[in-house]
């Protein structure tokens, strides 16, 4: 494999293995994404990815992680994501949209306006989680869903996944990580419960188990279906067991069969104040090992910021596919940045030609 090779899922061809990954904007007005999001989004499309994956974009006003996040809950969001999907396609790259649910994590501060809760009075909102366990201290208290609570939010992530098709996209990836709603149900530290979504293995991935098979009711099978999963809580080793690569590895096992076709493996985000041992490439090696021991494709994410390192993921069959973050933030281009560096010719738009 070579980063500019052509990756195939289902129907799809996606021009190269170079994706953009889902990064928050926090520049939404009740979850309508806005002239920002189409100039952020569309972009990257002509910077030359294979894929451009939204923001997490809540399935409920209640799943939104600040009030500023988009969603995918009425039609009126999904009139405005029609053209920024259309335009992402265009220019040739796969229309993706992450699906999310913040849970405990929700109703927060954007990052530029402050840090934690939203303060009480100030448009703050009740969060829900599997368990009443806030993430931090002075962080919201989060309500324990009940199975009513957890069935809706089921038929929220179902109902979001029609109107994404709506939009015009034609990948989904759901959010499984950073201490979301569905990391928080896999995560025995923030997952407590005693009833069949909580305790074993089995019961606390069953939330997400349920999520995907919701959604490949409606989410067409010849589109690709994407699951994000933060591979370890990072849990310090002398306390309680997370979640960690052993059991990522477990659940991987069960997602083919399920319709997922790639795992996005990132890590972290349930726990505050733990130390992660940030370096180029550190999660890598989470999706190396779900890839050859669990038989799935995979994506790389995380410090990934040179073509060189890039093209080499991908060539060691490491993983499938890189998704760039903060350097795809830096750079738009990238990927017309690293076709050059690595000797591949790529298509420029046409308007761009006279600088190719």
């Amino acid at each position: 494999m070579a980063l500019f090779d052509p990756f195939t899922q289902r129907s799809l061809l996606l021009r190269n293995r170079l994706i953009v990954s889902p990064m928050c904007e926090y520049s939404a007005l009740d979850g309508v994404p806005n002239e920002w999001h189409l100039v952020h989004l569309g972009s990257r499309a002509v910077g030359g990815a294979g894929a451009v994956i939204t923001e997490a974009t809540a399935v409920s006003a209640q799943g939104r992680i600040s009030a500023q996040d988009t969603g995918l809950w009425n039609q009126t969001q999904v009139e405005a994501w029609r053209p920024i999907a259309r335009f992402i396609k265009v220019h040739g790259a796969v229309a993706g949209v992450q699906l999310a649910h913040a849970g405990r994590k929700a109703s927060t501060l954007r990052p530029w306006d402050g840090h934690g809760p939203i303060p009480a009075g100030q448009g703050n909102w009740l969060t829900v989680a599997p368990s009443a366990l806030p993430f931090d201290t002075g962080g919201n208290l989060p309500q324990a869903l009940d199975e009513a609570g957890i069935q809706a939010v089921i038929a929220d992530f179902r109902a979001a996944a029609r109107r994404a098709l709506d939009a015009g996209f034609e990948l989904i990836e759901l959010h499984a990580a950073h201490g979301y709603l569905l990391h928080q149900f896999l995560s025995p530290l923030s997952n407590r419960r005693d009833d069949r979504y909580g305790g074993s293995l089995d019961n606390r991935t069953r939330l997400t188990r349920e999520v995907i098979a919701a959604v490949r009711e409606v989410w067409p099978t010849e589109l690709p279906l994407w699951l994000r999963i933060s591979a370890t809580d990072w849990a310090p080793e002398d306390g309680p067991r997370g979640w960690d690569i052993e059991q990522s590895v477990q659940l991987a096992r069960e997602l083919a069969p399920l319709g997922v076709d790639l795992i996005d493996v990132s890590s972290g985000g349930l726990l505050p104040h733990v130390k992660i041992p940030l370096e180029p490439g550190y999660q890598i090696p989470f999706a190396a090992r779900i890839r050859h021991e669990a038989g799935i494709a995979t994506g790389a994410v995380g410090l990934i910021t040179e073509p060189e390192q890039a093209a080499a993921i991908v060539a060691k069959g490491e993983a499938d596919v890189v998704l760039l973050a903060r350097e795809s933030l830096r750079n738009p281009y990238f990927p017309r940045r690293a076709a050059e560096v690595l000797g591949v010719k790529i298509e420029a738009p046409a308007p761009y030609h006279r600088a190719w």
